[in-house]
């Protein structure tokens, strides 16, 4: 029997480090019904530099390790201001808390280390369920890594519930680029493939940062007026990583600065940019056939000089979000909801072809409303 759909809340804090996205959607787990309003609160500076701080010592953690002190305080933290993210959003769309079913909150990714089995993102379900009064479903990652899959990226099922609405003919490729990139392939014949490409906007962001103060090459005005090093371009392209077929996954910090280190700021910033778009070009080597087009959606649809490089290595069939009626700055927190529903229903989150799970899992945990 068909489930009726239902209001849901979904929560992301994705790689880049730079906010809470909360976004509202009517679905059943296996359709959209409707998008509601969403909303965007970006953290204080002060916030992502105590969260850039915890990716380098999560490194020193032990595997399935208690989490030290300083790792309590940021996810109590971090827990507080998505409160204020739902209840911001609450207030916007008119619902009360008793309107929406559940919230699927992601949680910040502090360590993914899916060949060891673990997968790290801090925030507590339970404190949220009793700040929102709504049940709350987290912790999405953790099962799929425990069965021998990589935990990533999880949204595919959204993407091709999405791609469902634009009634196309051949396969599209659905591009988030966050701070890691990620892509979905999705063919008519049902076949879904995803994999991360490689990094998204972080090296291009951690560069920035580091040669002009800001966490972002704005309008990727700093790479319009730098030369790509080509060179160091093929090296760093060279790594095994990107031929090996998907399902793969990457933690924020597998790639550094390392490779550009010596580059005037502008010079470096257009080779991370290229390195970018490499990436996701390199990835069409492990698809059945060419997509037809290209849709982008997360922070790096909004960067032009990043965007160009796109259509010049893919072809001008680079769409952005907004392009087919997306809404490419609320997508991950959307499909978050998505899945939210999906995991109450015991519904796949994630398949064999998406994260290389041994079979269809669901996943997340589930706290109920207080």
């Amino acid at each position: 029997m068909k489930a009726e759909p239902v209001w849901a809340m979904g929560l992301m804090s994705g790689t880049s480090m730079d906010g809470v996205d909360a976004a509202l959607i009517r679905t059943d787990g296996e359709s959209v019904l409707e998008l509601g309003p969403a909303h965007s609160a970006p953290y204080a500076p002060e916030v992502q530099a105590r969260f850039r701080a915890l990716l380098t010592e999560a490194q020193r953690l032990p595997v399935n390790g208690p989490l030290p002190n300083e790792f309590r305080a940021m996810e109590a933290e971090s827990t507080a201001s998505h409160a204020a993210a739902v209840s911001a959003l609450i207030s916007k769309s008119g619902l009360q808390p008793k309107d929406i079913v559940v919230i699927g909150y992601h949680g910040q990714t502090i360590l993914h280390r899916p060949a060891d089995r673990q997968t790290l993102q801090i925030g507590s379900g339970a404190a949220l369920a009793k700040a929102s009064g709504i049940a709350v479903v987290n912790d999405f990652r953790s099962a799929d890594v425990r069965a021998g899959g990589q935990g990533a990226p999880l949204v595919p099922l959204y993407h091709q519930a999405l791609v469902k609405g634009l009634r196309a003919k051949d396969p599209i490729a659905v591009l988030n680029i966050g701070g890691v990139a990620n892509v979905t392939y999705v063919a008519p014949d049902g076949i879904l493939l995803a994999f991360d490409t490689g990094p998204g906007n972080a090296l291009i962001d951690d560069w920035a940062r580091q040669n002009t103060g800001r966490g972002v090459d704005l309008d990727g005005k700093l790479a319009s007026l730098g030369r790509v090093d080509n060179a160091r371009l093929k090296a760093m392209l060279a790594k095994d990583w990107f031929a090996k077929p998907g399902p793969k996954s990457l933690d924020r910090l597998d790639f550094t600065l390392d490779a550009v280190t010596g580059l005037s700021p502008e010079d470096g910033a257009a080779t991370l940019t290229a390195f970018t778009a490499a990436t996701v070009a390199e990835a069409i080597q492990h698809f059945p056939e060419r997509p037809e087009r290209w849709i982008v959606c997360g922070g790096g649809r909004r960067n032009p000089v990043l965007m160009a490089m796109l259509r010049r290595t893919l072809g001008n069939n680079v769409q952005s979000a907004e392009d087919v009626g997306w809404r490419g700055d609320d997508l991950e927190a959307e499909a978050f909801a998505f899945l939210a529903v999906r995991a109450m229903r015991g519904l796949p989150l994630s398949l064999p072809t998406t994260t290389g799970v041994p079979k269809p899992l669901t996943g997340g945990v589930l706290h109920p409303a207080r």
